[in-house]
């Protein structure tokens, strides 16, 4: 702490020490030179021109310094917002889900001891990604289907009833994405769809890469006296400023809606 003020000092006196050089070169011209009024340079001993010029010169030099590194520092700063504001988004995704799991694995242990036990082990493969997988920056889009497929699986072994997936794929499995976008969408189908029909619920997928980018569509049916105008919930919002943060001026997000279905598609480029 000492030490922090000892050279903010010494800061404030150089400061005030440059400030001053202009105000003394002034007063150096109107007591020591004969002219009516100041001019820069003028009748100057060439000693003294020389100091002055190299003033000058190290004052611009001192400002464009400052600048850049100003522009440094905000750029850095920049990035460690967008950082620090991704790390709380990808948070956030996990648990959304599994917040809703758990709820109803609590119901599923005193009726089925057995599958609520299947469930669990599902259930910790798929945290097991989201908290290793889920921090890397990219993982390759096999990694995401399979948590996609595992996640639908884990939904199958909850409802009594029959849910109808098509989940067609034709991707290059190495290519690299950004971890846990996807399941955004999948989570919201089944929320507003599969959750809220008592039988015919049907979930239809495709999943597609080319060399220049990456298409996700996914479209469920719905109950039509369901809003689908509501707002977007956290999960979709959370999607959103991580598509903004991640894939900058280079994905699009899409929604429709009739009176029985509900679609979203998200394309990366």
């Amino acid at each position: 702490m000492i030490t922090k003020k000892y050279n903010k000092n010494w800061v404030l006196l150089f400061l005030i020490s440059v400030a001053l050089i202009p105000i003394l070169i002034t007063i150096y011209e109107v007591i020591f030179t004969d002219d009516k009024s100041v001019v820069f340079l003028g009748n100057y001993n060439p000693k003294i021109a020389v100091i002055v010029v190299s003033y000058y010169v190290l004052l611009l030099c001192l400002g464009i310094y400052w600048f850049i590194r100003q522009l440094i520092f905000i750029v850095k700063l920049k990035s460690e917002k967008s950082k620090v504001e991704l790390m709380l988004l990808k948070s956030q995704v996990s648990p959304h889900f599994f917040f809703n799991m758990l709820n109803n694995l609590y119901g599923l242990v005193g009726k089925d001891v057995t599958k609520a036990q299947e469930l669990i082990l599902k259930l910790s493969d798929m945290m097991r990604y989201s908290i290793y997988e889920g921090d890397n920056e990219t993982v390759t889009l096999k990694e995401e289907v399979d948590y996609l497929k595992n996640y639908i699986e884990l939904h199958k072994m909850r409802y009594r009833k029959n849910i109808e997936v098509d989940f067609n794929c034709n991707i290059d499995e190495n290519k690299k994405v950004v971890p846990l976008l996807f399941i955004i969408l999948l989570e919201n189908a089944f929320k507003h769809g599969v959750e809220n029909l008592r039988e015919d619920a049907t979930v239809t997928i495709n999943f597609t890469s080319s060399e220049n980018n990456i298409k996700f569509t996914i479209e469920n049916n719905v109950d039509s006296s369901e809003n689908l105008k509501s707002e977007p919930g956290i999960g979709l919002k959370n999607l959103k400023r991580r598509l903004e943060l991640t894939y900058p001026n280079k994905h699009n997000l899409l929604f429709s809606s009739t009176e029985n279905t509900f679609s979203a598609q998200l394309i990366l480029n």
